[in-house]
């Protein structure tokens, strides 16, 4: 084998190598369709998502060791095809802006879901192209998934014995949490069971009880120690302290679970406080990764390490897109929403520029600031369309499908960078995940929407994104008027420890990079549990 071109390759093709097959996008999307389906479940659980890219880079090329099994290439393939199609839960807004629209009264049928898929899932895709030459190539940006996907394809490509080894791990795991839902489904004890008898009978009312689903113990394992411990201590002080407070209080006397005047309604909003800070703290604090965003030192038309013109992706394919897209955002947005057309010109705009900031930090950080960027818009067009619910929404779905998509693309071309792989054919396999995403991931959550009432059944979809974001959309169309009684004072509290705690834990990070699981709690997961309510025991990871 010869060695490799560039010092960011770890594989150097074979002359003539497949890579852009039909069985290799074909099998990406059908694994991302699956996760796809997960993400609908587990986001309108917990409000998070998580990527495609190593499920469907194992599972990929590990059925299809016993046939012909797929090159290096192939494999970069069908997880790119994969993570795009599994992304669309988040990037259609399915956790966060549509469910929110739905609890302020208006519901989209599955084709007005489908629209508005297609209108905003391909913008971060045209964001990211003319990004790449700048991020992953001049400065070698580290994008830690796409890089560790890049090292798993190799490493499995070189020992197909290990390959087989996770893919038989993910399988059995797999079928044992399938066949505990199935049993759940007819014996719901088995998930929760009916432990309500003297003080446990006690916490029970306040949502503190067993929860055996295996989907928490497989996510405490994925978030991290921090994570679990920060949700822990928001679920013991938001319903074991401060809930049972409110209510004796006469703050919120109504039924523990009340929205309307209760202590689930009013632990909303401190919850809300504390993401928003925290995403603006992030922000505020990410200023140098911002300034390199626009005034990055080398020129993004110098072409480095001679990559081959005719792999890279035509200016006028992502160009004409991010126009065709923009103007289909546009007529969307206006027959199905009623938004005016430059007002959906702003939000494209303003997506452009918040995906590349998403982008970087992305990069520098393996963390999309996806939140952050919706919640900037939110609060612009709380000034151009005060009292407008949904345009708020939507303006914001736009941002956070732009970051979403941008960022799950880059990952990918940083793997294919690592990998060799054609840029122009990552590209064509990204939109057709999109393309298969969209109808598949609004279908799931339609399916949902008709079963459970969302963001109002506290067990399967509790929808806390939902929460936050409809909490902020009416907080800018009704003003303080829509806080609850004494809530407002529980909102400034929260904001000067989201603060306190944004700068904690900067200051950690900086002098320690991988921060051991001792650090302090962050505060957007010590917030959830006030967005929807205390996670079920146990939530801490594994």
């Amino acid at each position: 084998m010869d060695k490799p071109s560039n010092p960011d390759r770890i594989y150097e093709p074979e002359s003539g190598e497949a890579q852009l097959s039909v069985r290799a996008v074909l099998t990406g999307c059908v694994l991302g369709a699956v996760v796809a389906a997960m993400n609908i479940s587990l986001g309108l659980k917990i409000g998070w998502s998580l990527g495609g890219s190593l499920i469907a880079a194992i599972l990929g090329y590990t059925f299809w060791m016993p046939f012909r099994r797929l090159s290096v290439l192939e494999t970069n393939i069908a997880q790119t095809a994969g993570s795009a199609c599994g992304s669309m839960a988040s990037t259609a807004g399915l956790l966060s802006a549509i469910p929110a629209l739905a609890m302020l009264g208006t519901t989209l049928s599955w084709g007005e879901l489908v629209l508005w898929g297609t209108a905003v899932g391909f913008l971060g895709v045209f964001y990211a192209v003319p990004l790449r030459n700048q991020m992953v190539v001049l400065e070698k940006l580290r994008f830690p998934t796409g890089t560790a996907t890049a090292n798993t394809i190799q490493s499995m490509h070189a020992d197909g014995a290990e390959a087989v080894r996770q893919a038989k791990v993910l399988l059995k795991f797999g079928v044992a949490s399938g066949l505990f839902a199935l049993g759940a489904y007819f014996i719901p004890q088995m998930e929760s069971p009916p432990l309500k008898f003297g003080v446990l009978g006690l916490l029970a009312t306040w949502t503190f009880k067993l929860y055996l689903s295996p989907v928490f113990f497989g996510v405490g394992g994925l978030v991290g120690m921090r994570v679990g411990a920060s949700m822990l201590v928001g679920a013991v002080v938001a319903w074991g302290l401060v809930g049972p407070w409110a209510k004796s209080s006469g703050l919120a006397a109504g039924e523990v679970m009340s929205y309307a005047d209760g202590p689930r309604g009013w632990l909303l909003w401190p919850g809300v406080a504390l993401m928003v800070m925290d995403a603006f703290g992030n922000l505020a604090l990410s200023w140098k990764s911002i300034l390199r965003t626009f005034t990055g030192g080398s020129s993004a038309h110098e072409i480095s390490d001679m990559e081959d013109t005719k792999d890279q992706i035509p200016a006028m394919w992502w160009m004409g897109g991010l126009v065709a897209g923009a103007a289909l955002a546009a007529f969307v947005s206006k027959s199905v929403f009623d938004i005016p057309v430059w007002m959906t010109l702003v939000a494209v705009g303003m997506s452009w520029i918040l995906a590349m900031i998403a982008v970087r930090s992305t990069g520098e950080t393996d963390i999309n600031p996806i939140g952050g960027m919706g919640k900037v818009t939110q609060l612009t067009f709380g000034a151009l369309a005060p009292g407008s619910t949904t345009t708020n929404l939507m303006a914001a779905g736009i941002t956070s499908a732009g970051a979403s998509q941008a960022g799950d693309m880059m990952q990918d071309l940083k793997t294919g960078r690592m990998l060799g792989a054609a840029p122009r054919k990552q590209f064509i396999a990204q939109c057709l995940g999109i393309l298969s995403g969209i109808p598949i991931a609004t279908g799931v959550y339609t399916l949902y929407s008709n079963v459970y009432d969302i963001g109002f059944d506290e067990v399967n979809a509790p929808a806390p994104a939902a929460h936050a974001w409809k909490a902020m959309s009416e907080l800018l169309a009704k003003g303080f008027e829509a806080l609850p009684q004494g809530a407002g004072m529980a909102v400034l509290i929260s904001k000067r420890f989201s603060v306190a705690g944004v700068v904690q834990l900067a200051g950690v990070d900086d002098i320690v990079p991988n921060a051991p699981p001792s650090s302090p709690p962050s505060a957007p997961p010590s917030a959830l549990p006030s967005a929807s309510p205390s996670p079920p025991w146990p939530p801490i990871p594994s």
